[in-house]
């Protein structure tokens, strides 16, 4: 096993109309001002909204509004918030919705608070010394955003998406109510349970050391997110599940399935990013579509650990050697993937990049990654271009 440098400070308020409680989460951060930040209209249509805005009221907080959060957050709209934040005094901001206006409101923050060009923190020019504080309503299960360090902002300006992972940046609280996400398509939760998998299995597979306790949470977290998908995919108001998948969400991304080991492998989102990022697809359907051709490429040079998660996630048996054990267990799992109706190549994404935009993309991941991305096997740009091009 690895040193490691656990950190989760959120505050989690869960369950049936956890929401109510948003008032005083706030007051208790002793806060004059909230920027309360969104994404469409359905936070207007169901009422969430006024709600918030009438518990602020009861503890005579004030706040101003933006909207406008899209999937794959803009950079535009996060320079609007760091401007009306800098001119509306605000002190806190209160995102309400899923990974997307987190994500926004995370940047937003940093670039109310430190100097500059908020975007060179993304490029890794800079890092932040600060953020406003975030707090969260959540409304969709998938990024984990709500109690993790990262964030994700696509720059329009060539359709470049990148993370910034920095501890100034963890909410302050998130208030989870398993109810709020009873509305959501059923696309958009199968998008957020493949999400929710990936984030564990990329810190699973790696070639470092691991603790067998951190595998043991990893192992029964995937098993939970791979059942209780089955359940909301035939039963989607479903309470129970909806609560087992909005909190394997949190713990999925808070740092606790990465314990001990290197770091994790992290190429499956890199290489999804630059998918988004030009395409412009929902993040989780892209990683299941780009996984099982990284799967492929990689499990020889991890075949240890793709042999385990094979037995001890999908229930493979023990029989046949390691190497067509670990097949059968990415076999099962591009099978779950279409059980939830989530894709397993580009094609069904009805994305058909030609051989320059395969050239692009790995370029662009290369470049952000510096050169190289991975440690189940280290990626270079050869490698990446060869993915896309066996996932399509």
């Amino acid at each position: 096993m690895f040193n490691f440098h656990y950190f989760t400070p959120t505050e989690v308020v869960f369950g049936r109309n956890a929401e109510n409680h948003i008032g005083e989460l706030i007051k208790k951060q002793g806060v004059g001002k909230v920027l309360i930040h969104y994404g469409s209209g359905s936070v207007v249509r169901s009422g969430l909204l006024d709600r918030i805005k009438s518990s602020l009221d009861d503890e005579n907080i004030a706040y101003a509004e933006l909207g406008g959060v899209v999937p794959n957050p803009r950079l535009s709209l996060v320079y609007k918030g760091i401007e009306l934040c800098k001119k509306e005094n605000v002190e806190l901001i209160l995102a309400v919705g899923g990974g997307s206006a987190i994500d926004s409101a995370k940047a937003i923050g940093y670039g109310a608070v430190n100097e500059g060009d908020v975007w060179d923190f993304y490029d890794g020019k800079r890092k932040a010394t600060g953020c406003l504080p975030i707090g969260v309503v959540l409304t969709l299960s998938a990024t984990g955003s709500e109690m993790s360090d990262s964030s994700v902002i696509t720059k329009e300006e060539g359709w470049i998406k990148r993370g910034y992972s920095s501890d100034f940046g963890r909410p302050a609280f998130a208030v989870m109510n398993p109810e709020l996400t009873l509305t959501l398509p059923d696309y958009q939760t199968a998008c957020g349970c493949a999400d929710i998998l990936m984030h564990t299995m990329e810190r699973y597979f790696t070639s470092g050391g691991n603790m067998e306790i951190t595998d043991s949470i990893a192992e029964a977290l995937m098993r939970t997110v791979i059942a209780n998908a089955k359940i909301l995919r035939d039963d989607p108001k479903n309470y129970e599940a909806r609560a087992e998948i909005m909190w394997a969400g949190s713990l999925s991304h808070n740092g606790l399935t990465g314990c001990g080991n290197n770091g994790g492998d992290w190429a499956t989102h890199k290489l999804e990013h630059e998918i988004s990022g030009i395409f412009d697809v929902a993040h989780g359907a892209g990683l299941a579509a780009i996984w099982g051709a990284w799967a492929r490429y990689t499990y020889k040079n991890c075949l240890d650990r793709f042999y385990k998660y094979a037995v001890n996630v999908m229930g493979i048996k023990e029989e046949g050697s390691k190497d067509e054990i670990s097949l059968s267990g990415i076999k099962a799992t591009e099978n779950f993937f279409r059980e939830i109706n989530m894709p397993t190549s580009l094609s069904e994404l009805q994305i058909y990049p030609t051989e320059e935009q395969i050239l692009l993309m790995a370029n662009k991941c290369a470049l952000a990654t510096n050169g190289s991305v991975g440690s189940a096997r280290k990626l270079v740009e050869s490698d990446m271009a060869a993915i896309y091009r066996s996932a399509k």
